[in-house]
């Protein structure tokens, strides 16, 4: 039995690296320590206990991770040092062996962090704490705001798709998710503490009643009746768990914005079915005409991958044309970057890594030309935009309801507010919009 005494007031540093949902655990992990007797560090303070959340979606994503690490041993000499996340998971034994390395943390065990903690004391050899994919069986629901004005409401964990690239099934474990009534319950308790918007996370939130027998459909009309939050955004969403009434409803919906994220990852289907993904790019395409059709302003981000073992430069042209032909808004580019244990690497034509930024540079480039073009299709017209709290030049940023980066004179009165405003030109790097007097 461990005497929580210890815990009084000792002082913690997070460091998290990678995803939106990793942001949002690490809240949840930090709110448990203070629970406990912990006190966040100050920024010029050196912390008893570190915790590194981390990210493993890439080869670079882990040689953060290390870097990150190892810093942090740096900034807070005899901390006692907890690694947790994806790349905890994923090589548990490698994180073991940096120095200075105290505690390992998997999937299963992150949420139960105090009762993994002793005396606190520096080991000679890291302890791990680490269970198999079938047996990562629990969730744990969070709605944490962090340093932002939005919440981000964790709905669902896990992934059963095991696209070939991919190492989020293994690192996360199976799909799986609490009940609506308890998501609910975390919606109302963040209404409670002030929020005005919500953005509805997990790692493939589409799956969402799984392991409850319910549908997302059905939770977002539920969490459409949470009295206080004005807004919800639907994070990422695969394009075939995107149903019609989905779509549908979120026209419908006073609540729910015009604004999907909806991973594509190739526009080829030869390159779709290599990636071992769940539809072809018609059903895409027919999903970025319903979104448009029923609401034309809409915000449509696209996750794509290029480079992957197989995609030839015919294959890449294709996606190319395809995804310049699509009404989407913009597109989030990632390099293939080969990963353990999955199935891509058994897959024959690998793609120069020179090549692999030429295809990047050519769709960051189609991005930004979409992104402009939609910016400038806004001129003009009412957007209602909640405002952040972060003032930078003496300027503050807001997102309107399709997710437009709006700017406007700091004003600390209008922190966390909603206010009517009509789109003005772009500012001068093109980065946001300004409003008209």
């Amino acid at each position: 039995m461990i005497d929580e005494s210890i815990f009084k007031d000792k002082k913690v540093a997070f460091h998290t690296l990678g995803c939106k949902l990793n942001f949002a655990e690490t809240t949840t992990i930090g709110k448990m320590l203070l629970e406990h007797g912990f006190r966040k560090a100050g920024r010029d303070e050196v912390a008893d206990v570190c915790v590194i959340n981390t990210c493993s979606v890439t080869e670079v994503a882990d040689r953060k991770d290390r870097q990150a690490i190892k810093q942090m041993i740096t900034k807070h000499p005899g901390a006692y040092i907890i690694v947790t996340g994806c790349y905890a998971q994923l090589q548990p034994e490698a994180v073991a062996k940096i120095e200075g390395v105290d505690l390992v943390l998997g999937a299963q065990d992150k949420f139960d962090i105090i009762r993994h903690l002793d005396n606190l004391e520096k080991k000679e050899e890291a302890q791990v704490c680490h269970t198999k994919r079938s047996e990562i069986t629990t969730f744990s629901p969070s709605c944490t705001r962090g340093d932002r004005t939005r919440y981000w409401l964790k709905v669902q964990d896990g992934c059963d798709n095991f696209c070939s690239y991919c190492t989020v099934p293994i690192a996360r474990g199976k799909s799986r998710n609490g009940t609506i009534a308890e998501t609910i319950a975390q919606a109302e308790a963040a209404a409670r503490e002030g929020a005005k918007e919500i953005v509805i996370s997990g790692v493939n939130i589409g799956d969402f009643g799984k392991t409850t027998g319910e549908t997302f459909l059905d939770l977002i009309r539920a969490l459409d009746g949470v009295e206080g939050i004005e807004r919800y955004r639907i994070s990422s969403i695969e394009p075939d768990l995107l149903t019609d009434e989905i779509i549908e409803f979120t026209a419908r919906s006073k609540r729910f914005l015009p604004h999907f994220h909806i991973p594509l990852q190739s526009g080829c289907d030869e390159v779709l079915r290599l990636m071992k993904r769940h539809y072809e790019r018609s059903l895409f395409a027919d999903k970025i005409r319903k979104v448009k059709a029923l609401m034309p302003d809409a915000f449509i981000g696209v996750d794509v991958i290029v480079g992957t073992n197989g995609e030839t430069e015919d294959y890449f042209n294709a996606s190319y044309e395809f995804l310049q032909s699509l009404d989407v808004t913009q597109l989030h580019v990632f390099s293939y970057s080969e990963r353990p244990n999955t199935q891509a690497l058994k897959i024959e034509g690998r793609v120069r890594p020179e090549e692999k930024k030429r295809r990047s540079e050519l769709l960051h480039a189609l991005s930004e030309e979409k992104r402009l073009a939609f910016y400038r299709s806004q001129v003009g017209k009412t957007a209602h935009v909640l405002w952040e709290e972060k003032r930078t030049a003496g300027l503050m940023h807001g997102f309107s309801e399709n997710y437009l980066v709006v700017e406007r004179p700091y004003d600390k009165a209008l922190v966390n507010c909603v206010t009517e405003v009509v789109l003005g030109e772009l500012n001068e790097d093109g980065s946001a919009m300004t409003i008209k007097n």
